[in-house]
C-alpha cells in the first residue's frame, strides 16, 4: 500500500515509531489473487469474512487499501470484534466507566461484534439459525451487512469503481444470505447477484449482464504459508 493509505491521522512521530496501517489477511489475499484471472487484472475487492473479517482492495494484482489497521480489531463488524469505532467511545468508557486496558481488549476483542449485538453468539451459522425467532440475532445480522456494504463502497472510491467482487472465507464461501444482504442493495453500484447462482457450487454468483463479476472463491492460507517456508528453507543442494 502506498503511504497515502497506510498513514493514521496522528502526529508524525507516531508514524516513525511504527503506529500505521498494516492490515490482515494477507495470505487469504494472496492465495485469491493467484486464483484469479491474470491476478486480478483489474479492480478487484476480495471480501475475507469469517469470525475475523476484512476486505482489501486490489488493482491490476496490488494492494490499494484494506480495512484493518494497526491491529486486527478494526475494519468491519466481526465475530467477537467491534469493528470500527469511535475512539471517543473508549475516552468515555476509561473516564467515565473506569475500564483499563485489560478490560476495553477484553471488550473490543472478545465480547462485542456479533457476539455483543446479539447478545447470544457470535457464529454467523447459530445467527441464521434464530434470525427468524430473535430479533438480537437479526440485528447482529443486519448489522454485519451493513457493515460490509459500507466497506465495499469505500473501497470502490479507492479504485475508482469495480470490475470484480470475491467472497472468501467461512462466512463469505458458505453463508449464501449473507453474501445476497451485502449485494443485493447495492445493484444501483452495478452489483448484480443471482439468487439462483448464490446458492449453488458454481464460483459466478452475479447475473450474465452484471457490470461487476461476483465470485466466491475458497481461500487456503495453509497453502500459502507452506509456499512461503519452502521457498525460505534452504534446499538440500544448498547443504552439500
Amino acid at each position: 500500500m502506498a503511504v497515502l493509505h497506510r498513514r493514521l491521522p496522528l502526529p508524525r512521530n507516531l508514524w516513525h515509531e511504527g503506529v500505521r496501517k498494516y492490515g490482515f489477511h494477507g495470505l487469504s489475499y494472496e492465495y485469491i489473487v493467484s486464483r484469479l484471472p491474470n491476478h486480478a487484472t483489474g479492480r478487484t475487492i476480495i471480501a475475507h469474512l469469517g469470525n475475523g473479517a476484512s476486505m482489501a482492495a486490489v488493482q491490476n494484482g496490488q494492494c490499494r487499501d484494506t480495512t484493518m489497521g494497526l491491529t486486527p480489531t478494526g475494519g468491519l463488524v466481526m465475530g467477537t470484534r467491534s469493528g470500527d469505532l469511535d475512539p471517543g467511545v473508549l475516552l468515555y468508557l476509561m473516564e467515565e466507566k473506569g475500564y483499563n486496558a485489560a478490560q476495553l481488549e477484553r471488550l473490543l476483542n472478545h465480547l462485542s461484534g456479533l457476539l455483543g449485538i446479539s447478545a447470544c453468539s457470535g457464529d454467523m451459522q447459530t445467527l441464521l439459525g434464530l434470525r427468524n425467532d430473535d430479533a438480537h440475532a437479526a440485528q447482529a445480522i443486519e448489522m454485519f451487512a451493513y457493515s460490509a456494504r459500507k466497506a465495499i463502497g469505500g473501497l470502490m472510491a479507492v479504485l475508482g469503481g469495480l470490475d470484480r467482487l470475491v467472497f472468501t472465507g467461512g462466512i463469505g464461501e458458505h453463508a449464501a444470505a449473507i453474501r445476497w444482504a451485502i449485494c443485493r442493495p447495492l445493484r444501483g453500484l452495478g452489483l448484480e447477484i443471482d439468487p439462483i447462482a448464490n446458492e449453488g457450487p458454481e464460483p459466478c454468483i452475479s447475473v450474465a449482464h452484471s457490470p461487476v463479476e461476483i465470485l466466491v472463491v475458497p481461500t487456503n492460507e495453509d497453502l500459502m504459508i507452506a509456499r512461503h517456508c519452502h521457498r525460505l528453507l534452504p534446499t538440500r543442494e544448498q547443504h552439500r
